[in-house]
């Protein structure tokens, strides 16, 4: 068995002290991980970062590099020797890509080039202006396909190279479960999943002068919602959609078209005047005019995104989906100022989402996670109905074949607290992050075979392609002087059928079939 691998944490920013960092010392006292050492830039490194348990703090060393332009596909050689003297210094054994996602590919080609194995947070890419110009949303599926190619070079050098997507609903035992039942009906019927509605809401309430002033998560790069947690459903529909295909009923092409608003549209449908009257203070606070808040605004990226997808197998629909993917949704927000600083998580913050799934006359699946109160609320039982845990699925279906199955079942917490192996976990994406984590260092401490590892690099193509299928639907509208534009096509082989189809190529970019 492999001693305790030691981690580069590239990007210690809210999301990885919030996530990784405490997987990181959970992993720490089950023997996983060695030392962990921090990159970010000046400022973030100039501040002591501390994780762990408050009984037993940890304090993370940050090596501060030199920002560069998000165009940059290579890391600069000043960036690139720093990290590189600290990986021999610390003898690094592992990388965690946790940056802004605008520099996730230069740093994840440099650690592949290096073969380091590497967890990389999602989404894999994004590009400034990918809702706004075609070639920045293009790019993007270019982008994966650079990363396989990287990544099946450093495997033929070392067999044992990985690469993890934390994309953490893949280890999440509810959406786990779903994925299951869905195999077991198409294993029985011969059923694919024959139409699936999605919908996310973040509960986020970003206030008009946080618009410009709060870049962080936010959509002043020219992308947003679809980049910050839109890759999570880009990922678990086409994994959901898999475990239905049958022989003969495999996916290879995708109909997508998208709308959505952006901040000009949410300062239409709350002005500046609306939230004057709301939140007492806010004039005083706001130096922007609203003429300044749609000057300042203009290119900037989505704030609620909607698609409609026609998910095809040999020029036949098999599936159609629609994919609602909001950051105005129901807050718990009330407070002027955001706390600590940012929107990322805290200030009234819900999440919210629901999947409805049908196979054909067979079964229908409903999840749903519905939060009335922030992961902070106290005072409430956080399993029951509206608390911050609460989570359902029910069950629908036809009892009418002779094959034993019920008509209807509800399973609610306790049900899905189960991981294989019958031991509680708990159903929180942030226990599923922490599942990422040990996962990925338990193969390199060889505990846990390649074959078990939820969520390989080369099993996001279909993911990069539906991300990237949204975002030139939404560029080419913004380019077209937002006029209607054809749906976009593109092939959506898995990564293993893609080259045999040649499918590094975009089928087709805004034509209609």
């Amino acid at each position: 068995m492999n001693a305790a691998v030691n981690v580069l944490v590239v990007g210690v920013g809210p999301h990885a002290r919030l996530n990784h960092l405490p997987a990181l010392a959970a992993a720490q006292n089950a023997g996983l991980a060695g030392t962990v050492t921090g990159v970010d830039l000046p400022h973030a490194a100039a501040a002591a970062v501390e994780y762990g348990t408050p009984g037993r703090p940890r304090r993370i060393q940050v090596l501060p590099v030199e920002p560069f332009p998000a165009s940059q596909r290579a890391l600069p050689s000043a960036v690139r020797q720093a990290l590189e003297a600290v990986v021999e210094r610390e003898r690094i054994g592992a990388v965690m890509v946790a940056t802004e996602p605008s520099v996730h590919l230069p740093y994840a080609l440099w650690a592949i080039g290096q073969s380091l194995p590497v967890l990389l947070d999602k989404p894999l890419t994004v590009h400034p202006g990918a809702s706004t110009d075609p070639a920045a949303a293009q790019a993007i599926a270019d982008d994966f396909d650079t990363l396989l190619d990287a990544y099946r070079t450093a495997q033929r050098r070392d067999p044992r190279m990985v690469v993890s997507v934390l994309s953490q609903r893949r280890w999440h035992p509810a959406f786990r479960q779903v994925r299951e039942l869905i195999g077991e009906v198409a294993e029985a019927t011969n059923c694919p999943v024959t139409s699936i509605q999605s919908s996310h809401g973040d509960g986020q309430w970003r206030l008009p002068d946080e618009l410009v002033d709060l870049a962080y998560h936010g959509y002043t790069n020219g992308y947003g919602k679809a980049a910050h947690s839109g890759y999570h459903h880009f990922d678990t529909v086409p994994w959901w959609l898999a475990a239905g295909e049958r022989p003969g009923k495999e996916l290879d092409e995708i109909e997508v078209h998208a709308a959505c608003t952006r901040p000009s549209d949410f300062l239409t449908q709350l002005t500046v005047a609306d939230h004057e009257r709301l939140l007492p203070g806010f004039a005083d606070r706001n130096p922007y005019t609203e003429p300044d808040l749609y000057r300042l605004t203009a290119g900037f990226g989505e704030v609620d995104v909607f698609l409609n997808v026609a998910y095809r197998s040999r020029g036949r629909t098999l599936a159609l989906g629609s994919h609602s993917l909001a950051h105005t949704s129901f807050s718990q927000r009330g407070n002027l100022h955001p706390v600590p600083g940012a929107l990322y998580k805290g200030n009234g913050r819900i999440g919210q989402e629901s999947h409805i799934i049908q196979q054909g006359p067979f079964q229908a699946l409903h999840l749903h996670v519905l939060q009335t109160l922030h992961a902070d609320g106290g005072g409430v039982d956080r399993r029951a109905a509206g608390g911050a845990d609460h989570i359902e699925l029910h069950v629908f279906r036809n009892d009418r074949l002779g094959l034993g199955w019920e008509r209807h079942r509800m399973l609610g917490f306790d049900d899905l607290t189960r991981d294989s192996t019958g031991g509680a976990v708990q159903p929180t994406q942030r226990s599923a992050r922490t599942c990422a984590v040990t996962e990925f260092l338990s193969y390199l401490a060889d505990r846990t075979p390649r074959a078990e590892m939820a969520s390989d690099l080369a099993d996001h193509r279909r993911p990069a392609r539906l991300m990237a299928a949204a975002y030139l639907s939404l560029a080419r509208r913004a380019a077209g002087g937002g006029q209607p534009c054809p749906p976009v096509v593109l092939d959506f082989y898995p990564a293993s059928l893609a080259a045999r189809h040649g499918g590094k190529d975009l089928v087709t970019l805004g034509t209609a079939r």
